[in-house]
């Protein structure tokens, strides 16, 4: 199943497929990520995220795998949280790692959380291996999404579960018509404010308008080989919160 999100690329006058020109944005905005994800989103996205992680609690995972972890918030967060032993994550942007082992440094936790340069569709890991799987805003950014899904579900243990936190599509008046411009009006505005990268903050709105958010989304969940998903939605539907079990 091909979508829309899959063919969308950051930069539409550059050459390169979806990935490379993924990774050069993310290396082009990493210093100002955190700041500008906060300004996005109000804030709301570190309730979000908290939501997500305390989804795993049930389960206990010893050894996750945080993937498209960009600045690593999301999987220092679950170490608090969670308390697994160990962490991995990885992302294909090496600007947003070097951020991230900046942060592990600082905050003394190289043992409990590692991270690489890797493809998320391309997982550098055995079948079976992690308990828990988390992806927080990234599953938009892969350029194949039945292939990186597959991947995480490959790497899971059976019984093990994948926690997808992604940004999605009110639908409600008058939410939807905020929503709309708030996002394609205000957000890419601020984007080129503080980042100097226009396109990575119009790729941002586009990117979530083509995302098979939802029901579409748990659908491929299942024809990838997940048993069951759960779909959250959050806040209005501006974001949700997908609990696949392998």
């Amino acid at each position: 199943m091909s979508n829309g999100a899959s063919t969308l690329k950051p930069y539409k006058s550059k050459e390169g497929g979806k990935k490379e020109q993924v990774a050069d944005m993310f290396n082009n905005i990493s210093h100002k990520y955190d700041l500008l994800n906060r300004i996005m989103t109000m804030r709301i996205d570190v309730i979000w995220r908290k939501k997500a992680i305390r989804s795993l609690q049930s389960i206990k995972p010893q050894l996750m795998l945080d993937v498209a972890t960009g600045t690593g918030d999301f999987a220092i967060e679950s170490l608090r949280i969670l308390k697994p032993k160990k962490i991995i994550g990885i992302d294909i942007s090496q600007g947003m790692l070097n951020v991230a082992k900046e942060k592990i440094s600082k905050k003394g936790l190289e043992q409990q959380l590692e991270v690489q340069l890797a493809d998320s569709e391309n997982l550098p890991f055995d079948d079976n291996t992690f308990d828990a799987v988390t992806v927080a805003f990234g599953v938009r950014n892969f350029e194949n999404l039945d292939k990186g899904l597959s991947e995480i579900n490959r790497v899971l243990k059976p019984g093990g579960k994948a926690v997808i936190l992604e940004l999605s599509n009110p639908t409600a008046f008058p939410i939807k018509q905020l929503y709309h411009l708030y996002f394609h009006k205000f957000i890419p505005a601020i984007g080129k404010l503080i980042s100097k990268d226009s396109s990575a903050y119009s790729y941002l709105p586009e990117s979530v308008a083509k995302f098979p958010d939802g029901k579409r989304f748990a659908t491929i969940t299942t024809q990838v080989g997940f048993k069951e998903t759960k779909v959250r939605p959050q806040t209005f539907g501006f974001c949700t919160i997908y609990e696949a079990i392998k």
